[in-house]
């Protein structure tokens, strides 16, 4: 089910504003910030969830008090970008915990992946042990993060 976003009127707008500022907000508090009842707000928010808007609710966790305060950022260049040897890497790279993005890239690499350990001994592990010997890598190239501004749509301040 695809929603457009020219099908998303105000209200959906709101709800989907304020569910990504606090998912945890009860329905009743939700339909008096928006200025709906509360039927319709469920109803919505349900219509939402249906069509794959909304994909979920989470905890967002401090990663820097679970001691994963080390980030990196590798480029991931492929020996070999047919179809299958994508979907091979795709499968593989998914499986890595440490790995919180990847994204295929337009450019002079082939993937970015965000990498995120407890330190620089254990990110060195890591890319020695587990992401270079992912299907098809011929090269990777490091940049270490010094600190974060924003993450999950959140700043480091607050």
């Amino acid at each position: 089910m695809n929603e457009s976003s020219a099908d998303l009127d105000r209200f959906d707008r709101a709800i989907m504003s304020t569910l990504a500022e606090n998912g945890r907000i009860s329905i009743t508090d939700l339909a008096k910030r928006i200025g709906l009842s509360k039927s319709p707000t469920q109803a919505r928010v349900r219509h939402l969830e249906e069509a794959g808007i909304i994909r979920g609710y989470r905890a967002i966790l401090d990663p820097i008090q679970l001691g994963l305060d080390y980030v990196a950022f590798v480029e991931v260049k492929l020996s070999d970008t047919r179809e299958k040897a994508l979907s091979e890497f795709n499968k593989a790279v998914v499986g890595l915990v440490e790995v919180e993005q990847v994204h295929m890239i337009a450019g002079r690499f082939d993937y970015l992946l965000k990498i995120r350990t407890a330190s620089m001994r254990s990110y060195r592990r890591v890319l020695a042990e587990r992401i270079s010997t992912l299907p098809h890598v011929a090269s990777t190239s490091t940049y270490m993060a010094m600190q974060s501004i924003k993450e999950n749509g959140i700043s480091e301040d607050g």
